[in-house]
Formats: structure tokens, sequence, C-alpha cells
């Protein structure tokens, strides 16, 4: 869907597609007539925007079969859906029976990750639709945080700068700019917006920025304002953000708090844990090494929790989501004079693994969800002046 900013720039509103477990070509055209297109259809809007997850292997056959991407091309717009931004953080596999630290490799220090992006802008190049000159591709920010030394930063430094020069043929070519953006997380080299900041210092902005998630945003303690004005200030773009909320537990080791917690230490995606302990923000890398009796979290302060929880509906107490900092975000993204970014993507990717009782049931129930999450973003969009159209 499109909206547009008081002073005239379209604004994009996606959902993003890793929610559905589809690796090949074939899974990516069965889930656009399975959930997207009845996600326009239960809408009603004229278009319905897509943040697609094609994994490595469908990225290159896409980026070098002009016949296969000129059926997804179609497929898209036989369902009135459109794409001006691609997910490439998970490299493959994001449905797995365990995925946990394996989403972040392969990471920038070695070929396969710049070649997977280029391969991802490449196809983005040729999906955007007629009237727009511009998408973005999210990425891990760098890589998990252990390894890393000063050789690993200077390779990812180099594959960075390679992208940035093999972006700028792709704009030369096609006439179209397509930006890539770091996407700070919780346990990664860049955590934070400063982090990611800092090691982007004098890559190219014209290509190279950062996503803003603020799921990450909110587990790492980090303030939307601050955030945003850090970037900014150091002439980063953000090029997109993803609208996210974590899950919260105000009294983590309380037993109804714990109790709560519990069903959603899941086996399949890492759940980083925060908590401010003597005014600095301590941290665990799952839910389970919080909760240890030894070396876990004192649960004194709320934990605030890497799970994706729906936009359009709070948890049941005494949890609580981030969704009031989501908010903030968006007011500090686009609620001033000029819109910070224009790409933003809902990006809810474990209804498959909530508590039981609050997963959706088939494929209508998860259609009904994202069309839930869908219209309450462009709600919170419409009260910061944007409007339709």
């Amino acid at each position: 869907m499109r909206l547009t900013h008081p002073d005239g720039t379209p604004v994009h509103l996606a959902y993003c597609t890793n929610v559905h477990p589809a690796e090949t070509p074939a899974g990516i055209l069965a889930q656009l007539d399975r959930y997207a297109g009845p996600v326009r259809d239960r809408l009603g809007w004229d278009t319905v925007g897509l943040g697609l997850w094609l994994p490595a292997a469908t990225a290159e056959l896409l980026a070098r079969s002009p016949a296969d991407l000129a059926e997804l091309r179609q497929r898209l717009a036989d369902h009135g859906l459109e794409t001006v931004t691609l997910n490439g953080f998970p490299y493959r596999g994001f449905h797995d029976p365990v995925v946990k630290q394996a989403v972040y490799h392969p990471d920038w220090t070695g070929p396969e990750r710049p070649a997977y992006t280029l391969a991802l802008a490449t196809v983005l190049a040729e999906l955007l639709p007629a009237d727009v000159t511009r998408g973005s591709v999210s990425t891990l920010p760098l890589a998990w945080r252990d390894p890393w030394d000063p050789a690993s930063r200077d390779a990812a430094r180099r594959r960075l700068d390679e992208l940035a020069a093999g972006l700028a043929e792709l704009a030369d070519r096609t006439g179209r700019v397509i930006r890539v953006g770091l996407e700070p997380e919780p346990g990664c080299v860049a955590e934070t917006v400063p982090q990611a900041v800092a090691a982007l210092a004098d890559t190219d902005p014209r290509y190279l920025g950062i996503c803003l998630d603020a799921c990450h945003l909110a587990v790492a303690h980090e303030e939307p304002e601050a955030a945003v004005a850090t970037a900014v200030a150091a002439g980063v773009p953000i090029v997109k953000t993803q609208a996210s909320a974590a899950l919260i537990a105000d009294a983590p080791r309380a037993p109804a708090g714990r109790a709560a917690l519990e069903p959603f230490d899941e086996p399949r995606f890492l759940h980083q844990v925060r908590e401010e302990v003597a005014g600095s923000v301590e941290g665990r890398d799952d839910l389970a090494p919080a909760f240890a009796e030894r070396d876990g979290l004192p649960g004194e302060a709320p934990w605030r929790v890497h799970f994706h929880v729906p936009l359009h509906r709070e948890p049941d107490p005494p949890l609580r989501s981030s969704r009031p900092l989501l908010s903030r975000t968006l007011g500090t993204l686009f609620g001033g004079d000029h819109p910070v970014t224009d790409h933003v993507e809902v990006e809810t990717y474990t209804w498959s693994v909530l508590p039981e009782k609050h997963r959706p049931q088939g494929p209508e129930g998860l259609v009904e969800g994202i069309a839930a999450e869908l219209a309450w973003c462009r709600e919170e969009l419409l009260t910061q002046g944007l409007r339709p159209g």
C-alpha cells in the first residue's frame, strides 16, 4: 500500500514474506496465491506491498532467469501486489526446525553474503513498479559478535565497498537505485544504531545505510528519537524500517511472569533477552540462559525479549509488547517536515511459534492476522499525518 507524507513523498507499506516457509520459485508463487493475494482481498486495498524474502538459491536463479523473473512479476501484478523492498537477512533455511544462530551465516566477512545481496538487488531492480526508481534490501549487521576481530572488520568493510560498487553499476545499467541497510540486532557486531553508524563510516550513503527494526531497537533499550538522530547527524540513511514489537515481562522471575514467558521459549528462533541492571544493559542470548539460576539475568527489572509479537493485539497479562515504542519510532520517522525513510515493512515472522493458543488456525487464520497487522500499521501512520494514496 502507498501513503503520502504531507511533503508529498510516497511512503510504501508492506508485510514481510519471511513468515511463509517457501524456499523455491514455485513455493514463492504459491505463497502469493495462498496468502498475499487473500490478504489484499481481505483488506480491500487496491494494492498490498510485499517485502519478499528470497533465499539465496532462488535469488540467484531469478537474477539469471528472465523468464522466471517475468513470471514472478506477472503473478504479483495479477494479485494486486507490489514489491519495493526485500528481506536479505536470512540466507536460507529460515523455517528449519532449528534456526537459532544459523541465521547469521554466512556473514559479511566472506564472499557468499555480498553475492547473495547483489543478486537480490538485481532481482528487485526488475520487480520495482514502473513509477518507482528506488528499492531497499535489509541485511544482517555484519556478523554475530563472536568471533570478531580487526581482520574480520577489515574483511567485512571490503565486502561492503564491493557491494556499493556493484549497486552503483546496477543503478547505471537499470536506472534503479537499490539501497542496502544493515539491521542492528541484539547479539550482533552492530547491536545498536550507533554501532551500525560506526560500521558504515565513510561508506557510500547513496547505496548503504540502516534498516531500523523497532523490535530490536526496543530490546537494546535504544530510544527511537536518539537512534534516528544519530543516523541523521552522521549522514547515514535509514533505507527502511521494520514495524515490529518485542515481548516485555515486567516481573520475569515472579511465578506468574515466568509461567507466562516459558511458552515463548521455543526451539526454532533465537530470542535474545535484555535487562537494565544498575544503569547498564545486560543480556543473554536466549530465554533459557536468561532464566538460568546461576548465570541468568537477575529479573529485578523488566525483560525485553526478541520475540516479534503481533502488532494489533497485546500479549496476555502479565506480559505486554513494546508497541508504544513502535508508535514513537514511527512518529520519529514520519512526524517531521520530511520523512526519514519511505519504506515500512511489517515483520512478524513468528506466527507459527507463538504459544499454541495464539497461533493462527490454518492459512485463513494467518491471512486474517497479517491483514489485521497491516491495518493497524496503516492507521498508526495516518495518525502521524500521512494520507492514503
